[in-house]
């Protein structure tokens, strides 16, 4: 539990006063989500990434000076690259000292090194074999899943694959997901509602909602499963897309979806066009853990707001911001702008885990109540 998506996952009867025989066959489900990180398929000598792992700002910054001057900002290698006052002045890279995270386009570095396996994990999400352009997609290659059967779509393990801190385990999703755990903030909640059967129902509903509860655990920080959440009543959360279950797996139709984002120190959203689930809900393992992935096309500009704005961990996570602006553009598969045909969105699976709970929905306000 300590790496992927925590969800909870309660089923309730829905109480219907005037019709009681019928309320006893609908159920619902809900889940809460604290963690989540980047599908990837990762090999022990890093196949995958032929080329190595990516190069950081931080390396790019002091092969660039002088051997006094490299000696003098580093007190003689003393400073760690993870210290002050090196790990800032690593980013300062522009002509006149600017900023290259959050001006990007003023220099020019070596290409990212990214992915160049054949395997991968995530959806098919385009609905092609060979990645060939259609209406709501760039050109691109695809991965084949590692049972070899699937044609998927995952971008965002292209870019980030070969980045040391974005490797499973590793401090750029881990941390985040620690930060979560801790503070009960950016949590979500999954809401799935006219469940007739749990193991085989062609037609549910499932809603993407945020909570503000603190998270239940136990004496030892262990998150409990069937505890209780509230829906949020913040508005821009909330988008609903039509599901179903099929041999106790929970899958949807994609749907556009906003979700509440906290991880390194930034607080927002995390905005995604086609985002569908696959939730295996027919077994549950160790404390009543669900496995599962959600997928979908992940909004560029929404995407790079966080990159930019976690540029003080680019020593720790070892990429070059103006390389991994280029590859992102590059590699953008989703969405295609309508005037100038590059794409908008770029293709992401991560996965996931469930406990169960209960989820309260928000209060649905009558006529002549008090607002």
């Amino acid at each position: 539990m300590n790496r992927l998506v925590l969800f909870s996952l309660g089923f309730v009867t829905l109480a219907v006063l005037a019709h009681p025989a019928s309320a006893a066959e609908k159920k619902s489900l809900g889940f809460i989500v604290v963690d989540y990180n980047l599908s990837t398929y990762e090999t022990k000598y890093y196949e995958e990434c032929p080329e190595g792992l990516a190069i950081g700002n931080d390396e790019l910054w002091w092969r660039g000076l002088s051997p006094k001057d490299r000696d003098k900002l580093t007190n003689g290698g003393l400073i760690e690259p993870v210290d002050p006052p090196r790990r800032p002045t690593a980013a300062l890279r522009g002509p006149n000292k600017e900023d290259v995270c959050w001006n990007p386009e003023i220099v020019k570095d070596p290409p990212l090194r990214i992915v160049k396996g054949k395997t991968g994990r995530g959806m098919n999400l385009d609905g092609t074999e060979d990645g060939d352009a259609t209406a709501q997609s760039c050109k691109h290659e695809k991965f084949t899943s590692p049972d070899g059967k699937t044609k998927v779509d995952n971008q965002m393990y292209r870019i980030l694959g070969c980045i040391y801190g974005w490797r499973r385990g590793n401090y750029m999703e881990a941390h985040p997901n620690r930060e979560r755990r801790d503070s009960s903030q950016g949590i979500f909640l999954l809401h799935v509602t006219d469940v007739d059967d749990e193991r085989n129902d062609p037609d549910v509903t499932v809603a993407f909602e945020s909570t503000t509860d603190l998270l239940r655990k136990d004496p030892t920080g262990r998150i409990l499963p069937w505890a209780s959440y509230r829906v949020s009543d913040t508005p821009h959360y909330g988008a609903t897309a039509k599901g179903k279950i099929v041999d106790g797996h929970l899958i949807t139709e994609p749907v556009d979806a906003r979700l509440p984002l906290y991880g390194n120190n930034v607080i927002g959203d995390m905005i995604y066009k086609g985002l569908r689930l696959d939730l295996d809900i027919s077994k549950a393992g160790d404390g009543e853990v669900y496995e599962g992935m959600l997928a979908g096309y992940r909004d560029w500009d929404n995407w790079w707001d966080y990159i930019r704005k976690i540029e003080f961990l680019t020593v720790t996570g070892q990429w070059s911001c103006p390389a991994i602006y280029v590859a992102s553009r590059e590699l953008a598969d989703g969405y295609p702008d309508p005037k100038t045909g590059e794409c908008t969105a770029i293709s992401e699976a991560m996965d996931i885990q469930a406990l169960p709970a209960f989820v309260i929905p928000r209060a649905v306000k009558t006529a002549g109540a008090a607002p």
